[in-house]
């Protein structure tokens, strides 16, 4: 049987949910890992909802958990749901939803708060020594759930203009984590936490690269798992 992996999503769509191409390039590559999947949100209202044709906020109200439902093809399940007994590993995309939705990064920094249901899934793998992947901005959960981890999320200064989110390395370091520079077809593994990063679109790249970063962190977690 293949590993039973939980994806944790915040939405649907980059700019107030999950980044739909790092979603689906995660569960192409669990697909192609044999991985047995369940999909998973919180059931709670959007901090915002973007127009994403004009890129700014609109006045509608949306739920993470009804939008999430649409890149899980209506298959998903309340965050608050999940069993970590029940599962080899998490895995956690990227989009703003994470640092807008699943903590308060998007406003707060490093002093976010993390959801309830998100902050005791993620302590729940990692008490039970079970591998965590994050991509994208979602590293920072770990960042802030975890003092002393090792995250990445790319490059520290914005080579060539391809990382202009450069700064969030910082503030991990800021909260006592190490950040490490890596391309974004890499990824890292913090071996001592079982905590799988790499960059996604944090960095500025062809979309078949930031695919192969994601299918590392892939690997990488059902290798640990």
């Amino acid at each position: 049987m293949g590993k039973r992996v939980a994806l944790v999503l915040a939405g649907c769509g980059v700019f107030d949910g999950s980044e739909i191409h790092e979603a689906s390039a995660v569960l192409v590559h669990l697909s192609r890992g044999g991985a047995q999947v369940k999909i998973f949100a919180p059931n709670i209202e959007q901090r915002d909802v973007v127009d994403h044709l004009k890129g700014s906020p609109t006045e509608e109200k949306r739920n993470v958990l009804v939008e999430s439902a649409r890149l899980a093809r209506g298959d998903i399940q309340d965050l608050a749901e999940l069993k970590a007994s029940e599962f080899d590993a998490v895995i956690f995309p990227g989009g703003f939803g994470v640092a807008k939705n699943l903590c308060s990064w998007a406003v707060d920094g490093k002093n976010c708060t993390i959801n309830e249901h998100v902050n005791s899934t993620l302590q729940a793998f990692h008490s039970a020594k079970k591998p965590i992947g994050l991509c994208c901005i979602s590293p920072v959960l770990a960042a802030k759930a975890f003092p002393g981890c090792e995250v990445t999320v790319g490059q520290d200064t914005n080579i060539d203009g391809r990382f202009p989110d450069a700064e969030t390395a910082s503030a991990i370091v800021e909260l006592g984590c190490k950040h490490i520079c890596k391309n974004v077809n890499e990824s890292h593994v913090d071996k001592a936490n079982k905590i799988v990063t790499t960059c996604a679109f944090m960095c500025k790249a062809p979309l078949h690269d930031i695919f192969d970063g994601i299918g590392t962190m892939v690997q990488e977690v059902l290798k640990l798992a």
